[in-house]
């Protein structure tokens, strides 16, 4: 069974899932591949796993680095779990290259060469946003790339960690 909840942020609506234990998935509402993790029908319930979430949400939204992270449940290929375990070594207000991603996925599987593209699309298939912070991986000259919740939103993101200004553009 898979629940939801519904948090308000600065940037939008955002629909959280979990399978009751962990969190499954964290979507702006209405972004790209929203709720592809989502198991069939989904009850609307309070869980613990959704009050600590909302409450990393808190502190991420008031400006500061969460200090915690709440239990996830990353329900995808090994391939995309690989990428999102990577994306959350990823400091906050930091950021890292879809490249910089292979070549370290690369290393790990002991071959030559991984394909960036192949990257780009596990970080766009990301089923957690924010936490599982997508939003950090740029282009290979630090500008930004697709973001399936929109590029204003992953804008607004690095703005807030006050990211090195190169990756993002002034409003």
């Amino acid at each position: 069974m898979s629940y939801v909840y519904h948090y308000a942020s600065p940037l939008g609506g955002i629909t959280l899932a979990s399978d009751g234990e962990a969190l499954t998935g964290l979507w702006f509402d209405g972004q790209r591949y929203y709720g592809d993790t989502l198991c069939g029908e989904a009850a609307e319930r309070e869980l613990p796993v959704f009050t600590q979430t909302c409450n990393w949400l808190d502190v991420y939204f008031s400006g500061k680095a969460p200090d915690f992270t709440p239990p996830l449940s990353l329900l995808t290929t090994p391939f995309r779990r690989a990428v999102c375990g990577i994306m959350l070594t990823i400091p906050y207000g930091q950021t890292m290259t879809y490249g910089e991603i292979a070549d370290i996925i690369a290393r790990r599987r002991g071959t030559a060469h991984m394909s960036a593209q192949a990257v780009g699309g596990a970080v766009g298939h990301n089923p957690v946003s924010i936490i599982v912070p997508c939003h950090r991986v740029v282009g290979a000259d630090g500008s930004l790339t697709g973001y399936a919740g929109g590029l204003d939103r992953k804008a607004a993101l690095l703005k807030l960690e006050q990211a090195p200004r190169n990756t993002f553009q002034e409003e």
